[in-house]
């Protein structure tokens, strides 16, 4: 029997695994497919610590930029870590005091470029689709090899990891004792869901309320081009930030859980990104459809994310490339649900990160700390319990 069980293994699974192995603890790690699927599988990998803006989100952003500039050399493989410019674009007919003002609390203040500054740090920004940019230094990552990384880093410290469904927890009485898969049961002493989106509809099944929600994330994927991409470039005025925080109303929540629903029209987030390889990452459409499996017309949205990007970016948006979809996950709050649930004290949650390359190395170490025995000022406070309070 393992110490722990960790179900779901992109990169909050991944390197939870890692870190609890490390800290002296047996590890299985439970994961559905071979090949990446989640929300791991289609992220842009920019590290944005740069935007938190309270006292607990600044200090894990400090510690997640100084994990992921380590974590190469502590791995032993490279997770193409590297410091890049991310031009935040403003539209045309803008307002840049009024955009200013959200990132009026960020860890780092932006700089504010007119359109033709943007374009020379991006020669391939449209100087008539933009209004100029915020420019900000980040991070940024390949999401494959992150997980690659940890993957093996894992198995060398001895932990385990099988591929398989986890078709429901295994409980007795107030005891949660493991989970049965395709393979037969597996037991415990802990469990911890790092499933992302799918982490809502597992509980689910076992009458367990979790307030994880999420967006069908689409993007386009090109092979290695000539084509050079100096910086991230991604919208000033995120539309997906705002689908998320609209779509969260807590007298609404039971709404998540009847597929058929689609709760926003969807909307484009352009920009882009380009990776060591030279592969082109472009999009982003979301759209917020209450069955995490509902169907998707791949031909018209691929049409729309490349409307909206051909204005900013023309050359990439003509880009050939191949339409790729996920879920994302998200809170009601913004920071994620790290902790134990209040049916089963040996039941966790690390899941719903807004932001993940910044939190999850963070929080992936203090949880295995925390776990040890060693107190924490910051993960009781993304403790899923934090919204008993609004009657659960």
């Amino acid at each position: 029997m393992h110490d722990w069980i960790v179900i779901g293994g992109g990169i909050t699974g991944i390197s939870l695994s890692y870190e609890l192995q490390k800290a002296g603890f047996s590890v299985l790690l439970i994961e559905q497919h071979q090949q990446l699927q989640g929300g791991s599988s289609l992220g842009y990998g920019g590290i944005s610590y740069w935007a938190g803006s309270t006292p607990v989100t600044q200090q894990l952003c400090r510690e997640g930029i100084a994990r992921q500039r380590e974590l190469s050399n502590e791995l032993g493989m490279d997770t193409e870590f590297r410091e890049i410019d991310l031009l935040l674009t403003l539209e045309p007919d803008a307002d840049p005091k009024e955009i200013l003002a959200q990132y009026n609390n960020c860890w780092i203040a932006p700089t504010l470029l007119n359109a033709q500054e943007a374009c020379d740090r991006e020669p391939q920004l449209n100087p008539k689709g933009i209004g100029g940019a915020l420019l900000f230094p980040h991070g940024h990552i390949n999401l494959d090899s992150f997980v690659s990384a940890h993957r093996q880093a894992l198995q060398k410290l001895g932990g385990e990891i099988i591929y398989a469904k986890v078709d429901r927890l295994l409980i007795e009485g107030d005891r949660l004792l493991g989970v049965l898969t395709e393979q037969g049961e597996f037991r415990s002493s802990q469990v911890v869901v790092c499933a992302g989106a799918m982490s809502r509809s597992l509980l689910k099944a076992s009458g367990i309320r979790s307030r994880i929600y999420y967006t069908h994330a689409e993007a386009i994927d090109t092979e290695p081009v000539d084509l050079e991409l100096r910086s991230m470039v991604m919208p000033a005025d995120t539309k997906r930030y705002q689908l998320e925080g609209a779509t969260t109303n807590i007298d609404q929540d039971s709404i998540w859980d009847i597929a058929g629903h689609e709760l926003l029209p969807p909307s484009v987030d352009a920009g882009a990104i380009q990776f060591c390889d030279r592969r082109i990452r472009f999009g982003q459409l979301s759209r917020v459809l209450t069955d995490p499996y509902a169907a998707i017309d791949p031909i018209q949205s691929e049409a729309a994310i490349r409307e909206q990007v051909s204005k900013i970016l023309p050359k990439i948006g003509e880009l050939k490339g191949k339409w790729r979809n996920c879920l994302v996950s998200f809170s009601s709050d913004n920071l994620p649900l790290v902790g134990s649930l209040k049916e089963y004290e040996n039941l966790y949650l690390f899941s719903g990160f807004t932001s993940p390359t910044v939190y999850v190395p963070a929080l992936s170490r203090r949880f295995a700390t925390y776990a040890k025995g060693n107190p924490d000022d910051i993960i009781p406070l993304l403790s899923p319990q934090r919204f008993l309070s609004y009657g659960e």
